[in-house]
């Protein structure tokens, strides 16, 4: 019997250290050299935290190249705001090489508990600065296998004095208020509610205390959400006047939580997604009936509020922003940053955005290309 237990203790250790062996040799695809990239010295590092609203469209290790569950069936002309702003002030705002980076999410969190870097996870090809991931919540900025603010604080600290001057921007939340709006449209003030608003504030306080606790001079935007009810597949419900009133109630309580959090600090910035949606395509009425306009880039694009993959629609067939929406998206986050933290970075010109998103619109699909930056 003796015999036999010191056999399994002993096939077992055996198990143990090769499992360690094989975490600690297991490749996740970082370059060697990701400090290399051809943009200007002068550029300023950009990372994102954050869910699918950031989660860039070309990922092909994430979502098959022929796929078109993520960015649409257009999907080699349908950029995310990330991928706009690399191709538009790339040279100005770094948002690090394209590489198809990262492990399992178990097997990162295992590597961290051995004392090695848990790099990104899930893996994804994206840029080496983009954390943000589909279906990301709130509670996945600091804690789980898919935790993104430790992990992307590790690779800020390869190069401390660049990211002295660098910007984080964290867009998160909607996958844990969306799936609440009939709670929302029936009583704002639910507990549900100041939960889930509570919980989201904490998270992303706790994000920039751990940003800031390595990188004191790094600048941080903080994103509010947008109203699910200006989803065009919601247009039939909550059409009434307290059920509308009721769920801008709740939503400006949460957004209010996130702004708070950039209160009295130059380091912190609010971006109100909100009344960005709002100013380009409006909003329902009093009564709570849709009364959207239109957006116009020109004579021939007239981008409404409606759901579809072609580009004269706001938002993809999947409800995720399409073409126009993340162009505009970007053009104002650079506003954003320029205003905040008065960044030197050029303006998005309307006329420019125009010419940059003409093309694509007119264009046929093509094989998608590794975007680089």
């Amino acid at each position: 019997m003796k015999r036999s237990v010191r056999l399994a203790a002993g096939a077992l250790a055996l198990v143990l250290a090769a499992g360690a062996l094989v975490l600690g040799l297991w490749s996740d695809g970082m370059p060697h050299d990701p400090s290399f990239r051809p943009v200007s010295p002068s550029a300023f590092p950009l990372a994102i935290l954050g869910d699918s609203n950031s989660h860039s469209y070309q990922d092909n290790a994430w979502f098959p190249a022929d796929s078109s569950e993520r960015g649409g069936r257009l999907r080699s002309r349908t950029f995310q705001w990330t991928e706009v702003l690399a191709r538009m002030r790339g040279q100005q705002l770094d948002l690090g090489p394209w590489v198809r980076w990262g492990r399992p999410g178990v097997v990162a969190l295992a590597r961290e508990w051995m004392g090695l870097p848990g790099g990104r996870a899930p893996r994804k090809e994206d840029y080496l600065y983009n954390f943000a991931n589909s279906g990301a919540a709130c509670k996945n900025l600091m804690g789980g296998r898919f935790r993104q603010a430790p992990r992307l604080v590790a690779l800020m600290d390869r190069e401390p004095e660049r990211w002295a001057r660098g910007v984080v921007v964290i867009r998160i939340g909607l996958n844990n208020w969306g799936g609440l709006l009939d709670l929302q449209a029936s009583d704002p003030a639910a507990p549900e509610l100041r939960e889930a608003t509570a919980f989201c504030a904490r998270e992303i306080g706790a994000a920039v205390a751990s940003i800031h606790a390595r990188h004191r001079s790094t600048r941080i935007l903080l994103v509010g959400i947008g109203n699910e009810a200006d989803d065009p597949a919601n247009f039939d419900r909550w059409q009434s006047a307290t059920e509308t009133r009721n769920i801008r109630i709740a939503l400006d309580g949460f957004n209010a939580a996130i702004r708070h959090l950039a209160d009295g600090d130059a380091r912190l910035a609010y971006f109100d997604d909100l009344a960005w949606f709002q100013d380009h395509w409006g909003s329902r009425d009093a009564e709570g009936k849709p009364d959207y306009k239109a957006v116009e880039m020109g004579p021939e694009l007239r981008v409404t509020n409606t759901i579809g993959d072609d580009p004269h629609n706001a938002l993809l067939a999947d409800r995720h922003a399409g073409l126009v929406w993340n162009a505009l998206w970007a053009q104002a986050l650079v506003a954003r940053l320029r205003e905040a933290f008065d960044l030197p970075i050029t303006p998005i010109a309307d006329e420019e955005l125009r010419r940059f998103v003409e093309p694509l619109v007119a264009a046929p699909a093509a094989p998608v290309k590794a975007p680089g930056s």
